[in-house]
């Protein structure tokens, strides 16, 4: 038996959930993408992210298994001021308008798939989506063993996501395909560590199929 096989073997019997992470119109709407001047492969990857994880989503609850929404909500009233340190070198700048997902805007709405009534939703300030936001809490309570983690981006909010679920315990699998970042080859890399570090990669019908078992 391979050391893949050993890890999702050790799986089973485990309660599954679907994380989906910062599929918003600030991060996915192709009309909010044109300042980042994705390239084509890109720009259709991130598209296919976005189908992907609705396809995810549809099959989750169909299977009985749980899904949580990690969604950015940038609040103007309290900047976080490392990230305009590091994007523009003025930890004091005001919010320009392109910044995403500004809580009560239309980019901080959900793209092309939207949670259920009874469906776990946080709001997260930063990257990851366990930074404050009670998601931790939620899946101990929910009785999950391991975690799924799709969305927008892969070499951002996903790695940040992942990588803390896997920190606090719960081991995870990350649907290659239904993730994406703005640069292909960023993705791969970004897949590449994923992968070394933090999470067992797969396709989303492999997932899907491992939640039907």
């Amino acid at each position: 038996m391979t050391l893949r096989e050993r890890q999702l073997a050790a799986l089973r019997g485990g309660r599954p959930a679907l994380i989906v992470v910062d599929v918003q119109r600030s991060f996915a709407d192709p009309e909010y993408l044109v300042g980042y001047q994705l390239a084509p492969d890109a720009s259709a990857a991130v598209a296919a992210a976005v189908r992907r994880t609705g396809a995810l989503v549809d099959a989750a609850r169909a299977a009985g298994v749980p899904v949580f929404w990690v969604g950015l909500g940038t609040d103007p009233a309290t900047p976080w001021r490392a990230s305009l340190w590091l994007r523009t070198g003025d930890p004091g700048a005001p919010y320009g308008p392109d910044e995403p997902c500004v809580r009560g805007t239309p980019g901080a709405d959900w793209y092309g798939l939207t949670p259920a009534d009874d469906e776990t939703q946080v709001v997260k300030r930063g990257y990851s989506g366990f930074l404050g936001t009670g998601l931790a809490e939620a899946l101990r309570d929910a009785g999950v063993g391991w975690t799924a983690v799709a969305g927008l981006t892969s070499d951002c909010c996903v790695a940040a996501t992942a990588t803390d679920a896997f920190q606090l315990g719960w081991p995870v699998l990350v649907p290659a395909d239904a993730v994406a970042a703005y640069d292909v080859a960023t993705h791969e890399a970004a897949l590449a560590q994923l992968a070394l570090h933090v999470a067992v990669l797969t396709t989303a019908d492999e997932l899907v199929s491992r939640w039907r078992r």
